[in-house]
């Protein structure tokens, strides 16, 4: 992994291919290269490094029409040149870039080092190449050859492949998202459309198991041998809604973009007045009300969103949940899988762990529900029905708008599981309803203070370490707190529910160890001030977000939280993120594209 990009058209690819490429940077990557189809033969490029690197070893133009390019996530070898993708065969005349993973690679390694083939690096696609190598030697065309090395190939993959012979790509996916952009006599390759929105807004999105061959004049699919069709797609966000838009990170602009993202997520699915919710799902009423539990899997960010959800879910659906990190979710005996609704949170809607409980999930007969931001992915064709939170392109590495458009989405499930189970009066729904519409505005008036946020942040950011805490509402949103901080600073951060604080952790705490604090309704925040007392008699400075004053002569700083109920915490998580984007910007850290990590995570 990480990123993919391809083109097939008129126009000079090498510049296409290094800009798809700079689009993908968000994903997080190591090394970058590109594979042009020259006269009768392939040039690579590539290095170790950011795109800025490849394009110094690149001439400014070429004659290549046709090519393919990848940013590369390590996962089998360190980030070197040798390593970086696009790999090639013995003879230099095929070359592959690949996400995913080859689980047998090894093996096949093996058995291709028997019969002479040499090889460049550690990684595991560089059996690719030099398998075709051996099928094009044994006289099969480039598309046969590249359909007898996929049937050898165990695990993961989303494959781009070029070869001398031809001007055609050839891409094969399972387990890894590809999709096409269709242009005018030219097409596009990508692993996320972002490679090439500013080219192409009609795009073709490939299922599991497609091998799909890309000429100037658009994609042809086989699925299991067989001619398919796939459908073309209208990306409907603006090309700039990926651009950083004068801030000067792309994850300072999508903190700001949440009020914008929270309208969006309601857009057309409350009535406020009748305490009703209308979300386009197909599950039946007498389903929902059968339902016994609800088990949530996610991953990081989402896992936490989830947990929020969880609590809203028990107190107004009436419905266990249980919330599952997606690694290691089993679907235990006892439980009846006819009443249970498995719900799979991902912003990206590929990444692989979620996918795999959902599959697992599915096979016992339960029922699944994907909520993402990502029409077309993954997750919506492998569950039976889908829930958009409508946040718009994300860039930044470290999740900030989602998580709040995934809890208020979810909100907005448990609204409608509320009143179709009969445990929500009107009056009732009409309270919530009231305070998530009113999410947009308080969480604006959080942005506006951003500038306390730095002063404050600045004055803390060279601390030992930093304790988040909250409890109810405010655990999941001091866990997010904690990861974001860490994400981006790369500092020590821990969030955990506040009464934990003196079980052990109270040893760590110093007066070099701010303790972040979420004090507001639908937090505890009586119980959680408790916590604060014990942090402060150790010497160790508080921040609260709070609402109501609670706190005010026990905190160090704080930021006001408007009264908003259950939606109160999710306001102090816009402080802990604009708290975390100074501290780390103070330090000078990558923060789009922080270290080892990648946005769409696509292997296990």
């Amino acid at each position: 992994m990480c990123g993919i990009v391809g083109y097939a058209g008129h126009r000079d690819a090498l510049p296409l291919l290094t800009g798809g490429l700079s689009n993908l940077e968000y994903r997080g990557y190591d090394s970058a290269g590109v594979a042009l189809r020259e006269g009768d033969g392939v040039t690579v490029y590539k290095t170790v490094g950011e795109v800025d690197a490849l394009r110094a070893e690149t001439p400014e133009t070429s004659e290549a029409t046709v090519g393919i390019g990848h940013t590369r996530w390590s996962t089998h070898g360190k980030p070197t040149d040798e390593n970086a993708h696009p790999h090639t065969d013995c003879t230099g005349d095929v070359a592959v870039v690949h996400n995913g993973i080859i689980d047998n690679y090894d093996a096949l390694k093996a058995e291709l080092e028997e019969k002479g083939h040499t090889f460049a690096s550690a990684t595991d696609t560089e059996v690719v190449p030099h398998l075709v190598e051996d099928e094009l030697a044994a006289g099969e065309s480039a598309k046969e050859a590249f359909q007898a090395v996929l049937e050898r190939l165990e695990g993961s993959f989303a494959l781009a492949m070029v070869v001398g012979e031809s001007d055609e790509i050839y891409l094969a996916r399972k387990d890894s998202p590809l999709c096409v952009g269709h242009g005018d006599g030219e097409t596009f390759v990508g692993s996320d459309v972002t490679a090439f929105l500013e080219h192409a807004r009609e795009v073709t999105y490939l299922e599991n198991g497609d091998l799909a061959v890309v000429t100037p004049d658009g994609v042809t699919v086989e699925h299991d041998g067989e001619s398919v069709e796939r459908s073309v797609e209208q990306i409907e966000w603006d090309a700039d809604a990926a651009e950083k838009g004068g801030y000067e990170h792309y994850m300072l602009k999508e903190i700001h973009e949440q009020p914008q993202a929270l309208r969006q997520a309601l857009s057309g699915r409350v009535d406020e007045m009748q305490g009703t919710v209308e979300l386009g799902l197909d599950l039946p009423a007498e389903y929902l009300r059968s339902l016994e539990e609800i088990q949530i899997v996610a991953c990081g960010t989402s896992y936490h969103a989830g947990l929020y959800a969880a609590h809203l879910l028990e107190e107004h659906a009436d419905v266990r949940v249980t919330v599952h990190v997606a690694s290691e979710y089993e679907f235990r005996g006892g439980r009846d899988p006819w009443r249970t609704l498995v719900v799979a949170v991902t912003q990206s809607g590929e990444t692989a762990e979620t996918l795999g409980a959902l599959r697992d999930a599915a096979r016992t007969g339960a029922r699944t529900l994907a909520v993402t931001n990502t029409v077309g992915s993954s997750v919506t064709r492998a569950a039976d029905d889908a829930l958009y939170i409508r946040a718009g392109p994300e860039i930044g590495v470290a999740a900030t708008k989602t998580f709040v458009s995934q809890v208020a989405t979810l909100a907005l499930l448990t609204v409608h599981l509320g009143r179709v189970r009969d445990t929500l009066s009107a009056t009732e729904a009409s309270e919530i309803l009231g305070d998530v519409r009113g999410l947009p505005g308080a969480v604006q008036r959080a942005l506006d203070a951003d500038e306390q946020v730095q002063e404050i942040a600045e004055a803390y950011a060279d601390s030992e370490a930093f304790f988040f805490i909250g409890r109810h509402l405010g655990h999941p949103v001091s866990m997010e707190g904690a990861l974001k901080l860490k994400e981006i600073s790369y500092d020590h951060a821990e969030g955990f529910p506040a009464g934990e604080l003196k079980h052990g952790p109270l040893a760590l705490v110093t007066d070099e160890t701010p303790v972040l604090a979420v004090l507001t309704d639908g937090a505890n925040a009586d119980a959680t001030l408790n916590s604060v007392k014990e942090a402060e008699s150790r010497g160790a400075p508080v921040i609260g977000c709070a609402s109501d004053g609670r706190g005010e002569k026990l905190l160090d700083a704080g930021f006001d939280v408007p009264s908003l109920g259950e939606m109160e915490p999710l306001v102090a998580n816009v402080y802990l993120q604009l708290f975390a984007y100074h501290v780390a910007n103070s330090k000078g850290r990558a923060i789009d594209k922080p270290r080892n990590l990648a946005k769409s995570v696509t292997v296990e």
